[in-house]
């Protein structure tokens, strides 16, 4: 059981090293489960074995891209049991996770990699370190942008060594239930563009007057096409130059981040586009004639879709008045 003294205090080490950013690719997850073993080799062979067990671990994970990460962590696979004692599995997986994108909240996948292993047989006090290859497939849920759930099988092929003087081997399944938190999920940026600047003082004759165009960017919340009171308050100076200028012209265009189909994004971004045009006209009398509304979904991202913060800045709402000039 040496080996397992040297795993543990690792598999610690691994899962505490990281702190909280706030754009940051990292995770952290546990998972808990059922083991079952089975294609045993000598000594185990012909042994009366309780092949059903239960499992767990914890892991660290890197996201490289919107599709790839690498994942690491301590897991045990539990005891197969006979003669009073058994034959017990745990080690370091480092994997490969491949996923694929079903929806904003909902996520498949697939892992690949090597299993460090220590295999100890109890009854005949023989124990065995080594490599061997696992590969899993699973699915995800997202709660929200931090935290999601998953259910996943793994498959250990051939974990121990067989023969004389030897602890056994096996193959290893494991399925089960796992909890992840992911850092870095960002708050919404909203960006505030400045006052116009103040018309000029008449001349005595007619003059040109440029008046500065205004316009304002909107956040929105993840799969959200609802206004808070901090976008109302960003609508105000565009509102207010509608008002004062009946002859202006507003455009709104709505935009999501690249998180679900592309046609769900597109419908999406028109929602968000409508909520926006529909509120201007309503509470500050803006004839629907003055208004242009249309959706952009994905297309025209203004950051990274590959990170949380990137995410979030390509959910938003642009409101626009262009400028003009008038004589006074």
């Amino acid at each position: 059981m040496n080996n397992v003294v040297k795993l543990l205090p690792l598999a610690i080490l691994i899962s505490g090293t990281l702190q909280a950013a706030t754009d940051n690719p990292w995770y952290v997850g546990a998972r808990i489960g059922g083991t079952s073993f089975d294609s045993v080799e000598e000594p185990l062979k012909g042994q009366d074995l309780d092949k059903d067990d239960w499992g767990g671990g914890v892991f660290i994970g890197y996201n490289v891209n919107s599709w790839f990460g690498l994942e690491g962590g301590y897991t045990y696979l539990g005891q197969a049991d006979y003669a009073n004692d058994g034959f017990e599995v745990q080690g370091l997986d480092f994997v490969g996770k491949f996923t694929y994108e079903v929806s904003k909240s909902f996520d498949i996948y697939a892992k690949a990699g090597g299993f460090i292993f220590d295999a100890d047989n109890g009854v005949n006090n023989q124990d065995e370190s080594g490599v061997s290859a696992t590969a899993g497939v699973g699915a995800e849920y997202y709660f929200s942008d931090n935290l999601s759930a998953r259910l996943e099988y793994q498959y250990y092929n051939q974990v121990g060594d067989k023969g004389a003087n030897k602890p056994g081997e096996s193959d290893v399944h494991f399925y089960g239930l796992g909890l992840v938190y992911h850092w870095g999920a960002p708050a919404p940026v909203a960006i505030i563009e400045p006052e116009p600047e103040p018309m000029p003082e008449p001349a005595p004759q007619p003059q040109v007057v440029q008046i500065e165009a205004v316009s304002a960017t909107l956040p929105f919340a993840f799969d959200s096409d609802a206004l808070t009171q901090a976008d109302i308050d960003l609508l105000q100076p565009v509102a207010q130059q509608l008002v004062d200028y009946p002859n202006t012209q507003l455009y709104v265009v709505g935009h999501t981040d690249s998180r679900g189909s592309e046609e769900y994004n597109q419908t999406l971004s028109e929602e968000r586009a409508a909520v926006v045009a529909g509120y201007v006209g309503t509470h500050f009398g803006i004839d629907k004639s003055r208004i242009v509304a249309q959706g952009k979904g994905e297309l025209e991202p203004v950051a990274p879709n590959d990170t949380e913060e990137g995410r979030a800045k390509n959910r938003r709402v642009e409101v626009f008045v262009p400028g003009f000039e008038m004589t006074k």
